[in-house]
């Protein structure tokens, strides 16, 4: 039986791969995709997901849940002009021109999560690719939310890799630290993809020529998406391939098994000129016992490039 699934994310020419590939694989039953501001807006965040969803034409279409106001605190800081709008471009897809129309019905992401989760209990696994804005709120919603989870998945922080977006903080904890703080404060179980594991996936340009040989619309999507973001990664990174964290982040769900997990406590800082957002990890032995997350620790780049490669055959 299909794994159901609901992600929440900014898209993000990564978040748009993750989703694609998500809707794609037929071991998960994606439910539903929330959007959330972060890597651009709320609205854009939303008008994006309408997009995603359109140009793949999945058999079965998701629910889509619109960011609510106001957007995540941080999104609109210099940092994120600096870092996320050259990688991502103005609409966030890169160069793609997007065709959407304006919503009249607009059901927002906290509550579309809670009504699903409670409609599955302990069947629904999260994905979060952004800033935890909305896990935050559905658990003011629904005290009960995260408890009624069958699995929660979080792209986030930073263990010892340093930060991204700044030298100390990862951008989903840096752009909403109280959400994030106040989400791995709770006692429920979680899994964290840091900056540490997510970083070790590079697509390179042979990767991708081998990917842009189908023909189908999400192949073609992909293809019209990628190369921006080839463009940006050798711009502002100096990098000859890109990251596909979030795509990292799903393969954490889908494939488990390519993945090593430790049990740590970790925390959020959510003040400081420097350490906003920063990720605080116990990982000394005597305070083992205090744990709240499971972190992963080491991945399997090739496996996980594997996984990229059989959706889109």
């Amino acid at each position: 039986m299909a794994r159901k699934l609901i992600i929440d994310l900014d898209p993000g020419i990564g978040d748009a791969v993750a989703a694609v590939l998500a809707m794609l694989d037929p071991d998960l039953d994606v439910l539903a995709l929330t959007a959330t501001a972060g890597a651009v807006s709320g609205k854009i965040a939303t008008r994006n997901l309408h997009a995603i969803v359109a140009q793949v034409d999945p058999p079965k279409w998701p629910r889509i849940g619109s960011a609510p106001a106001p957007e995540a605190p941080g999104w609109q800081t210099p940092e994120c002009a600096t870092f996320l709008a050259p990688l991502n471009g103005p609409t966030g897809l890169g160069d793609v021109e997007i065709f959407s129309p304006e919503l009249h019905h607009r059901h927002e992401s906290p509550k579309v999560l809670v009504d699903l989760v409670r409609a599955h209990p302990h069947q629904v696994h999260l994905l979060t690719l952004g800033p935890l804005t909305n896990v935050a709120a559905a658990c003011d919603r629904a005290p009960e939310f995260l408890e009624l989870l069958g699995g929660f998945v979080c792209l986030g922080g930073s263990i010892s890799a340093g930060g991204d977006i700044t030298a100390a903080a990862e951008t989903n904890f840096f752009l909403d630290p109280d959400a994030a703080q106040s989400v791995f404060r709770s006692p429920e179980a979680k899994t964290l993809v840091p900056l540490d594991v997510a970083n070790t996936t590079v697509i390179t340009y042979e990767n991708f020529n081998r990917l842009s040989v189908g023909h189908s619309p999400a192949t073609a999507f992909l293809k019209q998406l990628l190369p921006f973001y080839f463009r940006a990664h050798h711009q502002f990174l100096a990098m000859e391939g890109v990251w596909l964290r979030e795509v990292v982040a799903l393969a954490a769900i889908a494939r488990p098994d390519l993945f090593r997990l430790q049990p740590m406590q970790v925390d959020v800082e959510i003040r400081g000129d420097l350490t906003r957002g920063a990720t605080v990890c116990e990982r000394r032995p005597q305070f083992s016992d205090r744990s709240n997350t499971a972190v992963a620790v080491e991945a399997d780049p090739q496996g996980v490039i594997d996984y990229l490669t059989l959706l889109l055959r």
